[in-house]
């Protein structure tokens, strides 16, 4: 899954200046999903009024869709879920885990499309004050577990939710290295899971380096990582980099199957 921002505040960088040819590129790169986001959603980002969202990334959307690359929307808002899903993309990503807009469990399920949940405590705002844990791991999953549930108490079919344990959210660099070891736990709980790794903040930390857009190797590592446990999707910025990375790794292990 390739990270196509069409924003103008991301943490990992300005928007491209034609972010339809990047979200080709990106594709011809080897990306089999591109998730499109018109709102940040890095710490302490001011939410985006809707229709300043969709006017950002709705006409990415149409001239992508249908393309061979699968088209994600990257949205908490049932409203910009609803225009992206009627402009060509088929999977929602919800950093609130359908939790921020109470229209949306439901706009999902009759819609009938594939959905991330992603877990995170509060709002981009206000979640840098929220990581306080007994357990991370046990905590996390207890939440996220929540939200599957809450999803398919709407009508969401089971099969068309994918987990992810929202690194970097409501979580210190710490914690991120715990939740990565504890992966094979969130595998147990039955969905595919994403994993978005890519340029974070925990990587800053560990790897020494504090420019977003410089942090390629220690993502790399981070991603390979998180392959070795169980995640079915890499949520990723340096695509090119990430599929060689991919490929020699699944000759290593004797994989029989390519990651997404």
């Amino acid at each position: 899954m390739a990270v196509l921002n069409v924003t103008p505040d991301s943490f990992s960088g300005a928007a491209p200046a034609d972010p339809i040819a990047a979200g080709r590129g990106l594709h011809a790169q080897g990306a089999d999903i591109i998730d499109i986001g018109g709102e940040s959603t890095r710490p302490g980002a001011a939410p985006v009024p809707t229709g300043e969202e969709q006017a950002r990334i709705l006409p990415v959307i149409r001239a992508l869709a249908g393309g061979p690359a699968r088209i994600s929307v990257d949205t908490r808002n049932a409203a910009t879920m609803a225009a992206a899903l009627d402009a060509g993309a088929t999977i929602i990503n919800d950093v609130s885990g359908l939790a921020h807009d109470p229209a949306a469990a439901g706009l999902v399920a009759a819609r009938g499309c594939d959905v991330v949940l992603m877990h995170m405590r509060g709002t981009p705002q206000t979640m840098a004050s929220l990581t306080q844990y007994a357990d991370v791991v046990d905590e996390v999953i207890a939440e996220l577990a929540a939200r599957t549930e809450a999803a398919v108490a709407a009508g969401i079919a089971p099969g068309r939710i994918t987990i992810d344990p929202g690194i970097g959210f409501a979580k210190t660099p710490a914690q991120n290295l715990a939740l990565l070891r504890g992966l094979p736990r969130f595998k147990a709980m039955g969905f595919p899971l994403l994993v978005g790794v890519s340029r974070k903040s925990f990587i800053g930390v560990y790897g020494r380096e504090p420019d977003p857009l410089r942090r390629t190797p220690g993502s790399l590592a981070a991603a390979l990582f998180a392959l070795s446990l169980g995640a079915d999707i890499l949520r990723v910025h340096d695509v090119a980099e990430t599929v060689q990375a991919v490929r020699v790794w699944q000759a290593l292990a004797g994989c029989d199957t390519e990651a997404r």
